[in-house]
């Protein structure tokens, strides 16, 4: 297992005011909302003028602002680049409130977490770092384990008080990890009937999934919403540069979210800092990698504000690799990436938090 410092090829500091990138909705999107969610469904782009004395130095004059990009068919823009949750909960509070309040400031806007994320405590401190005007600069998104309607409901409430919001903008089914889960969620009685019920209510705008474990059971996941007349917002997969050669979602599910124009959401893009211990690949190389890929947003862990800068560095000077750049990049990491010996999250229960608690399945909160 790596150390946190294995993860780090850390670049110059850079620190940023960045404006933010307004987010819009359709009409459609509108109309899912609760007049609360409504007043909060913009990001914007004027940033408060009341700043606290550890405000961030302006952004170097040769740097841009975070790129956005469309999330799939919501007609929302998001942050090329988004927080991870499960990181967020690691340092010291108070490290983690200023990571994600210069997080927002650098251009950050999609913000992610879940339900068991460090047994809630993620949650706790996103809620607490997006109090007041902050909440409404960010897309948040969480997920929830279970597979019933009941356990799927319940752990949306408590997710919602977690994070001091009347609504997530995204929700999603997490874990989608076994042959079942397909059937089982879009069971009668099973976790979509409470996620579109939320929808309905305002309590989420939209709905997706997420998965690390097979290129397959997506593909399933995605033929069972066909079949039920439901269509994903959104899909979480792994997207790095050893994905290609074991179990690959970019050759397998990737296509099939460009030709259903549903959002992409890239994770795993150094599978927690495992994948650098092949000696292989960078950080930069990896984030580069996932970000040329056509991904509405690639969610990395930040848990240290020097991972920030390099994330913040990476974003706003982005350009994608060319395809000499891919080429030379993949025939580097094929030598070490056909058992998928990296990929643990794949090839291991190491990453399955649902395995280790098969409670969180059925449970209605924690």
């Amino acid at each position: 297992m790596s150390t946190p410092h294995s993860r780090r090829i850390f670049l110059s500091s850079i620190t940023a005011a960045l404006p933010i990138v307004g987010c819009h909705t359709s009409e459609r999107d509108e109309s899912r909302l609760t007049p609360s969610a409504k007043s909060a469904q913009a990001l914007q782009p004027a940033v408060s003028a009341a700043r606290s004395a550890s405000a961030i130095p302006p952004v170097p004059p040769d740097h841009g602002p975070m790129p956005t990009r469309e999330l799939g068919q919501t007609g929302v823009r998001v942050s090329m680049l988004g927080l991870g949750g499960a990181h967020i909960g690691k340092p010291d509070e108070k490290v983690a409130m200023r990571i994600m309040h210069r997080a927002i400031e650098a251009g950050l806007t999609f913000f992610d977490n879940s339900w068991d994320y460090n047994d809630g405590e993620s949650e706790r401190r996103m809620g607490k770092a997006l109090e007041g005007e902050r909440r409404q600069r960010v897309f948040l998104m969480t997920k929830i384990d279970g597979r019933t309607k009941e356990a799927a409901a319940g752990q949306l409430e408590q997710s919602l008080r977690r994070l001091r919001t009347d609504h997530v903008d995204l929700i999603q089914v997490h874990e989608v990890i076994r042959h079942e889960d397909p059937t089982n969620v879009f069971a009668a009685g099973g976790a979509i009937e409470a996620l579109v019920e939320a929808r309905k209510a305002g309590k989420v705008r939209f709905i997706g999934f997420t998965g690390h474990k097979s290129p397959v059971i997506h593909l399933a996941m995605l033929a069972a919403a066909e079949k039920h007349g439901f269509a994903f917002d959104t899909v979480q997969m792994p997207l790095n540069p050893m994905d290609p050669h074991y179990e690959s979602f970019e050759e397998r599910v990737l296509p099939e979210l460009v030709h259903k124009k549903i959002g992409v959401l890239g994770m795993k893009s150094m599978g927690s800092g495992i994948l650098l211990e092949s000696k292989v690949v960078t950080p930069v190389e990896c984030l580069r990698y996932a970000l040329s890929l056509p991904t509405s947003v690639v969610i990395t862990g930040i848990d240290d504000e020097k991972i920030l800068d390099q994330a913040v560095e990476v974003g706003t000077t982005f350009q994608p690799m060319t395809a000499d750049e891919k080429r030379d990049l993949l025939a580097r990491t094929a030598p070490v990436a056909k058992e998928g010996s990296f990929e643990k999250f794949k090839t291991s229960d190491f990453f399955d938090s649902t395995a280790k608690h098969p409670e969180w399945l059925t449970a209605k909160s924690m």
